[in-house]
């Protein structure tokens, strides 16, 4: 097998503070081998589309380069757009927009810049795009990284440590607010599948109650508990709930009653297809304050983190774990472990065949020892 000379760094759709943590790793590691390391730019984009950018879509991330990244930043090379490369939007001689495989460009362009090797850093979608392009011959290794940390096969993916040291300050604040006010606080946290945010965050700042994506809320229930928490001498509460919660027995609910007409001519028309169609951040926030108000007869106040969770630094815990992933990533390269994605399994990172990782979610089970924590602490979870 060809020795390695030559690597690039790719990274995927979507914002994590301090990916340069994960570049600096890997690269370093890789220049100790004697490795040349280059960067793609904004993903595959960088060699797909090499004419729209300086330096045919490279980055050269030898040793100045990298003595000068700020390791809590990403602003090294920039993130992927939408670009699927086996799916490319482009206007054929019709001029009529459609979608073709630019795979086997995008493979003959690394193969031309003699890159032996990809590290990419990746979560949800990239991950089924990478094992594609490793089915066609790419030698890559994949770096998991997601906010919500709920990627399978690893038990803390990169970016997850930021964005829970951000929401457990945020819900600090919004705590205090409601105590200040006396009045129900409800505040809405990352999470469409897994709630690990949530459950997390409202085990540290000891929320009265917390709603999460695995488990359907009842809304009756939980207004319940809320009112044997209120008291004269503590009226107030916090409930925690992730944004992709669900909910039963809600209040005033009845079945749709729009006409066949209206539907046909509108058939986003509905509240459920509307608002949120698109962003469905804040509508659980807005879905359980409406209730809650109902139910209660209080006021009850809403606060969305959403997108903002995933700005700011990068902490000392993902900065630590970036480092290591990059580190390791590069030592799995030098051992031939293509086509798998590094994995935390503390205190070791492990490497496992990417399509293990292919549609899963790592969710939170109804014994899991912070689900066990937060019941001892007196924190609803409706389980």
């Amino acid at each position: 097998m060809k020795t390695i000379k030559k690597i690039a760094i790719a990274i995927g759709a979507g914002y994590t503070p301090g990916i340069n943590s994960i570049i600096m790793g890997a690269a370093i590691s890789a220049h100790k081998a004697g490795w040349e390391v280059v960067g793609i730019r904004d993903g595959f984009e960088g060699l797909l589309f090499p004419e729209k950018y300086p330096n045919k879509g490279l980055i050269d991330l030898g040793p100045e380069v990298i003595s000068k990244l700020n390791p809590m930043s990403s602003d090294a090379m920039g993130t992927a757009a939408t670009v699927d490369p086996f799916n490319v939007r482009t206007i054929n001689e019709l001029e009529m927009v459609e979608e073709v495989d630019m795979s086997d460009t995008l493979l003959e362009n690394i193969q031309k810049e003699n890159i032996d090797a990809v590290i990419a850093i990746m979560m949800g979608r990239g991950l089924s795009i990478l094992h594609k392009l490793n089915a066609k011959g790419l030698k890559s290794v994949c770096i998991p990284r997601t906010v919500e940390n709920d990627m399978a096969a690893t038990s803390v993916a990169f970016g997850f440590n930021t964005a829970l040291s951000f929401s457990i300050e945020m819900l600090d604040r919004a705590r205090n607010a409601a105590i200040s006010a006396k009045k129900i606080g409800v505040v809405e946290v990352l999470g469409s599948q897994a709630g690990w945010l949530a459950l997390q965050s409202s085990i540290s700042v000891l929320a009265d109650a917390v709603v999460l994506p695995e488990f359907p809320c009842d809304v009756k229930a939980l207004a319940q508990h809320l009112k044997s928490k209120i008291t004269s001498d503590r009226p107030h509460a916090l409930v925690v709930v992730a944004e992709g919660s669900s909910f039963t027995n809600l209040p005033g609910v009845t079945k749709d009653t729009l006409s066949d007409l209206k539907k046909a001519l509108s058939p986003l028309a509905t509240e459920e297809n509307s608002e949120f169609t698109i962003n469905k951040s804040g509508k659980a926030a807005k879905t359980l304050s409406h209730a809650l108000q109902q139910l209660l007869a209080d006021e009850v106040y809403q606060l969305v983190l959403g997108p903002w969770t995933r700005g700011g630094d990068a902490t000392a815990v993902d900065r630590q774990l970036g480092l290591a992933y990059g580190a390791a990533t590069v030592n799995a390269l030098e051992q031939n472990k293509f086509g798998t994605m590094a994995a935390f399994v503390p205190p070791n990172i492990d490497f496992v065949p990417l399509i293990n990782t292919l549609n899963k979610k790592r969710t939170i089970q109804s014994d899991n020892e912070f689900m066990r924590v937060a019941h001892a602490l007196g924190i609803y979870t409706g389980i």
